[in-house]
């Protein structure tokens, strides 16, 4: 895997790809040109929450093709409505505006808080966000991430983001003033490497909010749609956001973001927001059956037992070598690997046949399929195993974000 050189000139060089090229997925198995297998726990990032190709959005697909693909966004269509309906009833929310991304859905968030105080609050518009969190890509939603290597990249940027430390109450209440709009943050902070959220903490932001006519915006473009156990990680604080923002595993590999809010905030007339693929029947329809195999029964119980047993054997390795604390809500997990390089255990891994990411230096996180199996769970700890008695009496200084 350290051989990064791009082998398809034609192929803008933006990440770091080793010189393979992936062919084939199942499941939580993928395979590359010359048929060698990987046992994925990375799943593009946690987008395929129910695997490669699985058989229920390979059906939809067929399926939704022959019917209808994309009608435009100046139309409604039956899986957009149905998609619509479906997320409504299973959350606390009341409208629903569909992006190809998260990053997107995070965009029409601050577009619409930003609105939102041009009218009911003379004008504010400023957003409080968190130290290390991450919301996309935009130049907007890069602003609003914490990423420190950012502060300076494609600058100028759009202004009005103030950023805090997490879980610190009392920053978020010093930095409140007249042109705060809004509080954005993920309840569980996913690249800076699996940091929840307190239950406390999130319960005073609500409050906060409240006292202040802030809005509440819960980035759940990587907690949503199962992983952290529950269908959106919000109900698991006794809290509900003004704005839920979803992305990644609500698509299963599709590109589909949504932005899910209360009818007391919309404010957004015909011609404020739109994309011309917003709203695509054929997405839409996926994120439709995504949804039905999540809230079906057994499902949800299922993710949760597996994360404990994930969670449960990277604990157990992190002390048997030394290493660090393991994070973990539902089946998205983090451990620290001490003096070890995080991307040299990823590297060592992949040349055992196995995906996982290294987020940061010294950190790894793991974002399996939700439907990823018991005996699979034991193959990438065993791999894992392999691979710490193979390096940790040899921990290499070594290693960058990924």
């Amino acid at each position: 895997m350290n051989n990064y050189i791009n082998p398809y000139p034609s192929v803008m060089a933006v990440a770091k790809r080793p010189d393979i090229t992936f062919v084939k997925g199942k499941g939580s198995w993928i395979w590359d040109s010359t048929g060698k297998s990987y046992l994925d726990v990375v799943q593009g990032w946690a987008v395929n929450c129910l695997g490669h190709s699985s058989d229920i959005l390979v059906e939809t697909i067929s399926r939704q093709a022959g019917k209808l693909i994309h009608a435009g966004p100046g139309f409604f269509n039956a899986p957009m409505v149905q998609l619509s309906d479906a997320l409504t009833s299973h959350s606390c929310f009341d409208q629903v505006f569909f992006t190809n991304s998260g990053a997107e859905a995070n965009e029409g968030a601050i577009k619409l808080a930003r609105k939102w105080g041009s009218i009911h609050k003379q004008g504010a518009y400023e957003i409080i966000s968190l130290e290390h969190g991450f919301h996309g890509r935009t130049l907007a939603t890069m602003s609003a991430s914490g990423k420190a290597e950012w502060e300076n990249l494609y600058a100028p940027k759009p202004s009005g983001f103030i950023k805090v430390p997490r879980n610190d109450i009392e920053a978020i209440k010093s930095t409140i003033n007249k042109n705060t709009v809004a509080i954005m943050l993920e309840p569980v902070q996913g690249e800076s490497g699996v940091h929840p959220a307190s239950p406390a903490y999130l319960q005073a932001l609500r409050a906060l909010a409240d006292e202040h006519k802030l809005l509440l915006i819960f980035d759940e473009v990587q907690t949503g749609m199962g992983r952290t156990g529950t269908l959106f990680a919000y109900e698991q604080y006794g809290v509900q956001p003004d704005i839920m923002t979803l992305g990644k595993g609500l698509g299963g590999g599709m590109p589909l973001g949504a932005m899910a809010i209360k009818q007391e905030i919309a404010c957004f007339e015909p011609g404020d927001q739109g994309g011309t693929f917003n709203g695509n029947a054929l997405v839409t329809a996926v994120g439709q059956a995504v949804l039905h195999a999540i809230v079906a029964p057994g499902f949800l119980e299922h993710v949760g037992t597996m994360g404990a047993l994930l969670s449960d054997g990277l604990t157990k390795l992190s002390a048997k070598h030394g290493l660090g604390e393991v994070r973990a809500s539902g089946l998205l997990l983090a451990m620290d690997t001490g003096e070890i390089s995080a991307v040299d255990v990823v590297e060592k891994m992949f040349e055992m046949g196995a995906l996982i990411n290294a987020p940061r230096a010294y950190t790894l996180r793991f974002m399996p399929a939700l439907n990823i199996q018991q005996d699979e769970i034991e193959q990438i700890l065993s791999l894992l195993e392999q691979a710490f008695a193979c390096m940790v009496d040899n921990p290499t200084g070594k290693g960058d974000n990924v």
